[in-house]
């Protein structure tokens, strides 16, 4: 089997709103429920009449499917009927059979030049600019583990700077520690032990901390010395090291982190925003807890936005491997070469070997959230997440927590577990991210802020406490994705310039740094 793909036009006119059922491509034989729907109820538009209930945003057969044909969404593959599936029909996991099949990768075939904005046109953010250029979007002071056993001090360190002993330093956002569960146990050297050590780097590194203290405990296998020489960071008033064994224990080294924390207080606090070019940001991009609307509204308008940052000079940050799984050929055929593709092609082939005889995403079955929303198997569920990316060329593929250098579209390697996947993209250099739910993710991260967009307006509604821009107003049939897509690159503007995002206001993204685990535990 082979397959094709049309992408939906992110300028869209708005769905309409009478329909119960959603028609995204002209060849799809499968329709999309806008609401819960009855056993029995006649659809005359579309000539049928339902054969089971459907919840919203499930599928619907349009017509007879016989056993073995290929399914499409979007005009994409998502898998064949498991045995004849008449019209009317509900349509979901078992029903679809997931099978592979031969994609053509076609290497540059989509790459459409971008129509970039003279810098003189281009948006502009509030931004902390620092000394080397560099722009932040937040501006903390970072308190990091070398290894799982230095990870309480590195707590009580930064517990004691309270909103009370901060009020003297307005333009610090916060102290925040970024403790982790290895650094020790673990193969060395191994590119597990490197992944490590580049992440906590791309942490030190990052423009939204004005000042970093890394703390370990001596004899474990990330030492201190050997993290700064590996990763060449240079101590100075702004980066400060702490060994416990060697600074006299717990409560020495908790005291010793406050005072060397207090020391970086005053010139962390002397920066004040300016105005920047949009080409500063770098938007990680995250989906989690997606269901059968993210494909349509959230994910596709979020793609729109990235395509209005990337011609403003911007960067968009696509990850979570896993989850393009499938519908790859929608990126390679983008690719600015054969090179590029064949990284993406590369990833996805270690990724195969990786999780062979495991029941991970990769291999079909998604989470229990994304098939009770509506999602079949992870092909359709990559088919939603694939289109955060929008349409422009895909210009490079990184590794894990590599720093970022490029500018426009861009793909890091990573797993589809959220929180590992944004503290990668942080690592490499996003100052934001965007993070799309249909379920109701509630995630936060420090010191990049997350702003969250529902997928579907009732959700948004029970969920508004943690959910930034809804996205279904879409699926609603109020805004087209352009015009959503519009909504959310101001919104990014407005969070990149300070204001806080949903989850900054609950206090969340203390916990939410976790380290790709890749390696084994000895």
């Amino acid at each position: 089997m082979s397959d094709a793909f049309t992408a939906p036009a992110a300028g869209a006119a708005a769905l309409a709103t009478a329909s119960p059922l959603l028609r995204l491509h002209a060849d799809d034989n499968v329709l999309i429920a806008r609401q819960a729907l009855a056993l029995g109820q006649v659809l005359p538009e579309f000539g049928l009449r339902l054969k089971a209930q459907v919840p919203a945003g499930h599928k619907i057969a349009a017509r007879r499917i016989a056993a073995g044909e290929p399914i499409r969404k979007y005009n994409a593959v998502i898998g064949v009927a498991a045995r004849d599936i008449e019209a009317g029909d509900y349509v979901h996991a078992h029903n679809i059979a997931l099978v592979e099949f031969h994609r053509d990768p076609a290497f540059g075939a989509d790459v459409k030049p971008v129509d970039y904005l003279p810098e003189a046109e281009r948006a502009t953010f509030l931004g902390i600019v620092r000394a080397d250029g560099r722009v932040a979007t937040r501006n903390f002071i970072g308190i990091l583990a070398s290894v799982n056993c230095s990870s309480t001090a590195i707590n009580r360190i930064a517990e004691h700077f309270t909103p009370e002993r901060l009020k003297d330093y307005p333009n610090v956002d916060g102290v925040v520690a970024f403790a982790q569960t290895t650094g020790c146990g673990m193969s060395s050297p191994s590119p597990h032990f490197d992944l490590l050590r580049r992440t906590i780097a791309g942490y030190v590194r990052h423009p939204n901390l004005g000042g970093a203290l890394i703390v370990g405990l001596g004899c474990e296998r990330n030492q201190v010395a050997g993290l700064m020489e590996s990763q060449h960071l240079v101590a100075g008033e702004t980066l400060r090291t702490l060994v416990m064994q060697e600074t006299g224990g717990t409560r020495a080294t908790i005291e010793a982190g406050i005072r060397a924390v207090e020391a970086m207080l005053p010139i962390a606090n002397r920066v004040e925003r300016q105005p920047v070019s949009a080409a500063h940001l770098k938007i990680g991009l995250e989906c989690g807890g997606s269901d059968g609307f993210s494909g349509i509204g959230a994910n596709p308008a979020l793609g729109a936005a990235m395509d209005l940052l990337v011609r403003h000079g911007g960067t968009a940050i696509l990850s979570e491997t896993p989850e393009i799984h499938g519908v790859e050929y929608m990126l390679t055929r983008r690719a600015v070469s054969p090179e590029v593709g064949q990284k993406l092609l590369d990833r996805l082939a270690w990724w195969e070997d990786y999780t062979r005889g495991h029941n991970g995403q990769f291999n079909g079955v998604v989470g229990p959230g994304n098939q009770a929303g509506g999602l079949a198997n992870i092909f359709e569920k990559s088919l939603g997440s694939a289109m955060k990316g929008g349409t422009t060329p895909l210009r490079q593929v990184y590794d894990y927590a590599e720093p970022i250098d490029e500018h426009g579209f861009v793909f890091m390697d990573s797993p589809g577990y959220d929180p590992v996947a944004v503290t990668g993209q942080i690592a490499s250099g996003a100052n934001l991210i965007c993070f799309t739910t249909g379920r109701g993710s509630m995630f936060g991260s420090k010191p990049a802020p997350t702003i969250k967009l529902a997928s579907n307006t009732p959700m948004f509604t029970r969920l508004e406490e943690d959910m930034d821009i809804n996205c279904g107003q879409v699926i609603d049939g109020t805004l087209s994705i352009e015009e959503m897509g519009r909504q959310i690159f101001e919104h990014i503007l407005r969070a990149a310039s300070g204001e806080p995002t949903k989850s900054e206001l609950l206090g969340l993204g203390d916990h939410e740094f976790v380290p790709w685990h890749l390696g084994i535990v000895s």
